[in-house]
């Protein structure tokens, strides 16, 4: 199995790598690294411990794993990277581990990041996730399960992205992504259900009508967000009205960033209000 291993590779002694794992040319593998089997770690990548890595990971040429978290609170604790199967990390992408004793930047399943994507300190990624180039995750963002995020954009510190969300390449992303929308813009803005999202990953024609019925509730009314919300509970019982009313409730609770808001609607009053602020 040392063929797997080129010889130019630096591998520390502390490293745990599965007998199947291939290393290319001039990667650096540090102390504390677990790799599962059948991964492939690219030329030039460097992973840092401590990390955990599982089965049939893609990490391609130039990615940076598990090194020190850009972050001024950082002391030297001890702290991690966690990523699990299947995931393809591509050129050049930055994973930085957690800033506090203990926690972790972890990663899901199945995901795609694409080149030059940086994760910051203490985000958390589901799975399935797809991520375009050049990408900027800082600090403790969450992004569910199915979401994509366009191209060449920032995700402000401690944003959530909900699952299934679509988020428009160069948008500004400063608050919370709710799940099942289509956000584009700068400022960003809910601009409609991502349908063609919704509708690959399977979603029932019946499930997809009462989230357009929760989509023109919350962003086509005239309703404030309070109203709204009680709107969407007069509306047949369903997972996924649930999860995205749960969501934008969550999103409102201190410490969250509050929900990037809808169109703008004008009401018979003199004044304006984005109906999701």
């Amino acid at each position: 199995m040392a063929t797997l291993i080129h010889p130019t590779a630096v591998i520390h002694p502390g490293a745990e790598l599965h007998p199947t794992v291939q290393i290319g040319a001039y990667a650096v593998i540090g102390d504390n690294v677990k790799v599962g089997a059948d991964t492939v770690i690219g030329a030039h990548a460097v992973l840092e411990g401590p990390i955990e890595i599982g089965a049939r990971n893609q990490i391609f040429p130039g990615a940076a794993i598990g090194l020190a978290p850009q972050d001024r609170k950082y002391n030297g604790a001890l702290t991690w990277v966690k990523i699990g199967d299947d995931n393809q990390i591509r050129e050049y992408v930055t994973i930085n581990r957690a800033t506090g004793p203990g926690e972790a930047t972890v990663i899901g399943n199945g995901n795609l990041l694409m080149a030059y994507t940086h994760v910051a300190h203490n985000c958390s990624i589901g799975d399935s996730v797809v991520i375009a180039n050049g990408v900027a995750l800082a600090g403790h963002v969450h992004i569910e399960s199915k979401a994509t995020i366009g191209g060449v954009l920032g995700i402000h510190q401690f944003v959530h992205i909900g699952r299934l969300a679509m988020v428009g390449g160069m948008s500004r992303i400063d608050r919370d992504v709710p799940p099942y929308m289509l956000i584009e813009g700068n400022p960003g803005r809910v601009r409609s259900l991502n349908l063609v999202g919704l509708k690959r990953s399977g979603m029932t024609a019946s499930d997809l009508g009462l989230l357009k019925k929760a989509f023109r509730t919350l962003y086509r009314s005239e309703y404030p967000l309070n109203q709204a919300l009680e709107q969407l509970d007069l509306l047949p019982d369903n997972e996924h009205l649930q999860h995205l009313r749960r969501f934008l409730q969550l999103s409102r609770m201190e410490g969250r960033r509050g929900s990037i808001p809808g169109r703008r609607i004008r009401r018979k009053s003199t004044h304006e209000e984005w109906t999701m602020d």
